[in-house]
């Protein structure tokens, strides 16, 4: 691997190398946010459909009572 390094051109090595890591490690950083967002979206649509559900239950034994 060293081999391959030392033989790869001055700015190969100092501009391209450095782009490429960048692109990877955006792409990365991106997917893991987009993954972490979904999980919050998710847990915020279950409040959302939970709170639906308890105010349904409360408004059919109100109903029921009277």
């Amino acid at each position: 691997m060293a081999e391959i390094w030392k033989s790869l051109p001055g700015w190969v090595r100092n501009i391209v190398v450095p782009i490429i890591l960048l692109v990877i490690a955006f792409n990365i950083i991106g997917a893991i946010f987009s993954v972490v967002s979904a999980l919050v979206w998710f847990a915020v649509k279950i409040l959302i459909v939970v709170g639906i559900a308890a105010a349904v239950v409360v408004l059919v034994k109100k109903a029921a009572r009277s």
